[in-house]
């Protein structure tokens, strides 16, 4: 029993890893890297996404996740050290609630660079992202790859 527990619990977090190595992405359509060709969504996606993004539930829903990780980091000793997988996932919510068309990839990097890819709808959404992203704790730089994508119907 004793040779067991460890071998379950090493399985476990294994699994665990492995689950959680997929790129934060603000839509199911978003490129899967941020270094691969983005491609322009369809009329029928943009405003499903848009409705989901836009709703009140959603928004509170999305600030409220930013607001508890934030807690959680200031008591386990603020910026000073921060997960890749929490600036991506942090990032990615703030820019789903406030770009709610845009199809977005999110990867962080060590020393807090963030690099966002994937489209956009407009020139004043693509201004937006790299402000947003640095309105999230450990954020120090961004990268940004998107582009305007024109939606096709």
């Amino acid at each position: 029993m004793k040779k067991l527990t460890p071998f379950v619990i090493s399985c476990l977090l294994l699994f665990g890893v492995a689950a959680c190595d997929n790129a934060s992405k603000t839509s199911e359509s978003a490129p899967n890297n941020p270094n691969a060709a983005p491609q322009t969504p369809t009329a029928q996606t943009t405003e499903a996404s848009q409705k989901d993004a836009q709703s009140e539930v959603r928004r509170r829903q999305l600030n409220e996740d930013i607001r508890a990780r934030e807690q959680r980091n200031n008591t386990t000793g603020g910026d000073t050290k921060r997960a890749k997988a929490d600036l991506e996932s942090e990032v990615r919510s703030k820019l789903e609630a406030n770009i709610p068309k845009g199809q977005l990839t999110v990867n962080a990097a060590d020393g807090g660079v963030v690099t966002v890819a994937g489209t956009v709808t407009n020139q004043q959404e693509l201004a937006k992202i790299e402000k947003l992203a640095k309105e999230i704790k450990g954020v120090k730089s961004v990268v940004v790859k998107a582009t305007v994508a024109k939606v096709t119907n």
